[in-house]
């Protein structure tokens, strides 16, 4: 078996380091095993989210997707030591494709009922241990929306979310990108204090390449302006889309739609910003060079790092997580936080379990944490500078 390299957690510009609450159920899974699923279930983990409480506490969610009995939950857990172990201390029904986030000392969950059902929102008091029931929660009455476990962040004193809402049509990608927002001093378990934007929809016809987007992420420009930037299903692997928001949260200005190059942008990533170093970081499932040529949205076997300094122009920074198994093995759907000079991370991730292979790339038997070390010192291992060559369209640090 294809194993991952070890790494010390006080080397300069170091991998991760690894531990695991699993014992020694799982040795050669990279990073620590938070939840796993046996492929026997047939059901299989989604919507990673991490998030670090007032307390210094981590807090790390999921969901189930798949045929099996019982998906469509969120299971919640916490780690009291900074990684290395972690316990369930929750599980929450009709809450899906949510994110993790904190207001006011309190723990959020933003996501929806179920896949394509209502905006819902929970709270938790006591470090997601209890939680607020979901009726408390329902953010209007409508159905068929979408969302992932893109960031909620907090600019101008509102927290944003990107969401969308399906449209008419058949088979998979009728997504209209609208934003929710809510003041930061608000109740935001009243659907009273959500504003959301005109959903907007995907030109097919007249935005070539690709065929759909989604899984947007609010952020924050250099220039203060409030932007949405969504991931765009296309054949060439890097296009990204983005339009601005108005401040308060009540418009989405569908003229100031653009498209631009962000590496590996086929697929989901999350947008957050270093003040230090005036850098925005994201991590993608860019298709290395070797693997072009195949179905890219499927590929998912390497997460780079990649940083901007105005949204719009990508460096790739290294390679943090790979396996030259395309077909089943997946580091996907990153979420991810900044805690001090690291970069701690949950992955959904396909690997095998020691009995076999997950069922493929994309449905995910494990959930993992990763810890980059000194992040703005990181480059690539060694072993996996060759993975680099060839890549011209963006910059790449060795």
């Amino acid at each position: 078996m294809y194993q991952v390299k070890l790494f010390s957690l006080f080397c300069l510009g170091c991998l991760f380091s690894f531990h695991t609450s699993f014992g020694q159920d799982f040795p050669n899974v990279p990073g620590v095993v938070i939840d796993h699923l046996a492929k026997s279930t047939n059901n299989f983990l989604g919507s990673p989210s991490l998030v670090i409480l007032p307390s210094g506490k981590y807090i790390a969610s999921h969901d189930i997707f798949g045929k099996g009995p019982t998906p469509l939950h969120t299971h919640v857990f916490e780690s009291g030591d900074r990684g290395k172990s972690w316990q369930k201390v929750a599980e929450l029904d009709s809450m899906y494709w949510a994110t993790l986030f904190v207001n006011k000392g309190a723990l959020y969950l933003l996501g929806t009922t179920k896949d394509f059902g209502r905006k819902a929102i929970r709270r938790s008091t006591d470090g997601g241990h209890t939680w607020s029931s979901v009726e408390e929660g329902i953010l209007g009455t409508g159905r068929g929306y979408h969302c992932a476990s893109v960031p909620v962040q907090v600019f101008k004193g509102r927290v944003w979310k990107g969401m969308e809402i399906i449209g008419p049509g058949k088979g998979w990608g009728h997504f209209h990108s609208f934003v929710a927002s809510a003041p930061v001093e608000s109740n935001l378990l009243d659907p009273k204090s959500w504003s959301f934007t005109h959903p907007i929809k995907y030109d097919r016809t007249n935005w070539k390449p690709g065929d759909a987007w989604l899984e947007g992420n609010v952020v924050m420009t250099p220039k203060g302006e409030i932007w949405n930037i969504l991931r765009v299903n296309n054949p060439e692997d890097d296009q990204a889309a983005m339009y601005r928001v108005s401040d308060d949260g009540q418009t989405a200005d569908s003229s100031t739609i653009k498209f631009i190059k962000l590496p590996g942008a086929c697929k989901k990533f999350t947008i957050r910003y270093d003040a230090k170093t005036k850098l925005y970081y994201t991590f993608t499932n860019y298709v290395l060079p070797k693997y072009r040529g195949r179905n890219l949205e499927r590929v998912r076997n390497a997460q780079v790092m990649l940083s901007s300094p105005n949204l719009e122009t990508w460096t790739i920074r290294g390679i943090i997580l790979y396996h030259p198994d395309v077909d089943h093995y997946g580091f996907q759907y990153l979420d991810w936080q900044f805690d001090g000079k690291d970069i701690i991370i949950a992955s959904r991730t396909a690997y095998n379990d020691g009995q076999t292979d997950a069922k493929s790339q994309h449905d995910s038997n494990f959930l993992t944490f990763h810890r980059i070390t000194d992040f703005r010192t990181y480059r690539t291992p060694t072993e996996w500078l060759p993975l680099l060559e060839g890549i011209t369209d963006f910059a790449v640090l060795k």
